[in-house]
Parts: structure tokens; sequence; C-alpha cells
């Protein structure tokens, strides 16, 4: 487990996210998406647990790639709160929830397809990607996640 001041990281399995996890979105179906980070390449990489597909999708070097085994991410005594932005522009109180080498990486979300789904705020690539239909898609408006307690 890997703890901040109001949040932690759970390491978790097969699509399980615990009590608290963020919600952070809607797959096609309906069912929730949450906020989760695994490794990639040597990155640590944000990305959507899908619970009802039993594993966890990051995007990453233009593709969706699957993890069975991911951290989710969990709030603390308050809640996060998203903040609309654009154009690898994140919020100073932004969750660094990740790198790409030296580079942190951010908690985001887009709209794609009428869905909400969650994702990586790379800031000197001006986007939020997001994994979806086995693609990374860029979107340059998007939101950031902040910690509010």
């Amino acid at each position: 487990m890997v703890e901040g001041k109001h949040y932690f990281w759970v390491e978790r399995t097969l699509g399980y996210a615990d009590e608290g996890a963020v919600a952070a979105g809607v797959d096609v179906d309906g069912w929730e998406l949450y906020v989760c980070r695994s490794r990639h390449e040597g990155d640590l990489v944000p990305g959507r647990l899908a619970p009802r597909d039993g594993c966890a999708y990051v995007p990453w070097g233009g593709g969706e790639h699957v993890k069975l085994e991911y951290e989710v991410l969990v709030v603390l005594g308050g809640e996060g709160r998203w903040v609309a932005t654009r154009g690898g522009c994140v919020p100073i109180e932004a969750l660094e929830a990740g790198a790409a080498g030296s580079e942190p990486l951010f908690v985001g979300r887009a709209c794609f397809d009428g869905l909400l789904v969650p994702g990586k705020v790379h800031p000197s690539h001006g986007v939020c990607y997001i994994s979806y239909g086995g693609a990374e898609i860029a979107c340059p408006e998007y939101e950031v996640l902040v910690i509010h307690i």
C-alpha cells in the first residue's frame, strides 16, 4: 500500500475495487469505472479499472494495455474533485499518480464517444490519454483529479 496525506493506493488483481475507490466514469453498459494505476514498460501509468471486465486498462504508446495487477486509488475522509482544463494544464493541487520517465503523470478523465473515461494526463503532450476500444486516445479537453478534504 502506498500512502499520501489523504489517500492511498491498494494493490489489487482481477477487477477487484475496494470500498471507497474513486469512481471516475462509466463504461458502455453503465458499469462504474475507477481510478487505478499500473506499471507498463517501466512507467507507472494511471488508467481505468473496469471490475466487470476483471481487469484494469492503461493507455500507453498508442495502445490500450490490459493489466490483471494494478493499484486502486482510495480517498480518506473526503472526496476527489474534478477540475476542467485543457492543453496539458494541471492544477497545482492535482494528484500526481505516476511517471513516464522523469515526467509526472496525473489522474485525468475525458469524454469520448458519449462516455466519461479515466486515464492519464501527460502535461508535455498537452492531452489526457484514455484507453478505449484497444487504442490510446488523446483528448485535449479533460478533467484532472484534485484531492479535496
